[in-house]
């Protein structure tokens, strides 16, 4: 027999649609993984994945997390973004904007979240209709509400936010990342620009209001207001990154749950096991599979000297699936005790917005099977998303 060789190519569709096999494959064979190609090492173990998660010192952030946007010298924009930023910058920046995510800023978003929820879900009950899109019509279209609530965008604007966020991550083959994004980075730009305006003019009791009033520590004992562009740079990243990862995830429930219908069953008749089957969904398949570090210093590992300025891919959707941490990790249990995943990163990059993220897909579950127990997934009017730092589907077509 001939040896299949082994290749992980993140920009290719068709390991993306299933890069599962090849990521066991690296696990098994090659944990420490190097894409001649496109330069940049993967790691795939849990324990691999987690350690470098800890170490910022050696995996950096400051180039970037995203593969393809990694360069020897990043660019001021790049630098501007929290997530993107090492210690002791990153601490800081964490310290303030963490306020958009306190107890009781979720508290008074659950509500929301459920009348959301409740409504998208009730026009296809009481219409009667026995199909939709669970992601198209309800699961990208819930968070974008949500996050805009957060911000203080009018719900007018959801559609014209989630278009604006789903073109810009949208990657064609060959297609580098950014290239075709300058022209709706200018206009996300100029419409949260007017709402800054408007905040400074009259606050309201939004997270925009309290980031123009918030103290920032910059490390010598002193302590400044935000920029319009820090601001930004704030809300872009909120926007994106919660409206796409929860969008992604509820798409997996949807296809996982109907692959796994004995687990689904499992969650309509004792809807007290949802919250744990949040977490193994998330394990299953995690909404941003790859995050990009930059080394700062040589490293060894297994038997592999990863060179000093080396890119890093943390397969965490890989990392995830690995047998030596989650016994039969290719199925949903939704009993399983989990004590720890890396879907939402881990140490001090550790998602900022995860108990949003948590919150959404509970709520969203609930709401669910309150009205649809059980549903048929179109395996072929199913269609994925295609970009480098998230995975999942655009649509899925549901009968219940």
């Amino acid at each position: 027999m001939v040896a299949i060789p082994l290749v992980y190519d993140p920009y290719d569709y068709s390991i993306d649609a299933d890069p599962h096999p090849v990521w066991k494959r690296l696990r098994d064979e090659a944990p420490v993984y190097y894409n001649e190609r496109h330069d940049f090492f993967a790691l795939s173990r849990f324990d691999d994945v987690l350690q470098a998660h800890l170490d910022p010192a050696s995996f950096s952030s400051a180039h970037t997390t995203v593969l393809e946007l990694m360069e020897p010298e990043p660019s001021e924009f790049i630098r501007a973004l929290m997530i993107f930023m090492d210690p002791p910058e990153h601490t800081r920046y964490r310290k303030l904007v963490s306020r958009a995510f306190t107890p009781r800023h979720m508290s008074a978003l659950e509500p929301r979240i459920r009348a959301l929820a409740g409504r998208f879900l009730d026009e296809f009950v009481e219409a009667g209709h026995g199909a939709f899109d669970y992601v198209a019509d309800f699961g990208a279209r819930l968070p974008v509400m949500v996050i805009s609530a957060l911000l203080g965008a009018p719900e007018d604007d959801e559609e014209q936010l989630r278009e604006w966020t789903d073109a810009m991550l949208h990657i064609d083959p060959g297609e580098i990342m950014g290239a075709h994004a300058t022209q709706i980075q200018r206009a996300m730009h100029d419409y949260w620009q007017a709402h800054i305006d408007a905040r400074r003019r009259q606050p309201r009791d939004d997270i925009l209001s309290e980031l123009m009033t918030a103290e920032l520590d910059v490390g010598d004992g002193s302590t400044r207001y935000l920029t319009d562009e820090e601001i930004h740079a704030f809300s872009g990243l909120l926007s994106a990154a919660g409206n796409e990862t929860v969008a992604r995830f509820l798409g997996w429930s949807a296809v996982g749950l109907s692959r796994f219908p004995d687990e689904r069953r499992k969650l309509a008749d004792d809807p007290s096991l949802i919250p744990n089957a949040v977490e193994e969904i998330l394990r299953w398949e995690a909404p941003s599979p790859i995050q990009g570090r930059w080394t700062t210093r040589a490293v060894e590992l297994r038997g592999t000297v990863i060179p000093e300025g080396s890119k890093i891919a943390l397969l965490t959707g890989a990392a995830n699936r690995d047998e030596r941490m989650f016994p039969e990790p290719d199925r949903i249990d939704v009993e399983r005790p989990i004590s720890r995943h890396v879907a939402f990163g881990y140490g001090i990059h550790f998602c900022l917005g995860a108990a949003l993220a948590r919150l959404e897909g509970r709520i969203a579950l609930e709401e669910t099977l309150k009205r649809f127990p059980a549903w048929e997934v179109d395996d072929d009017g199913c269609e994925m998303v295609h970009t480098s730092t998230v995975r999942g589907y655009a649509k899925v077509p549901i009968r219940t």
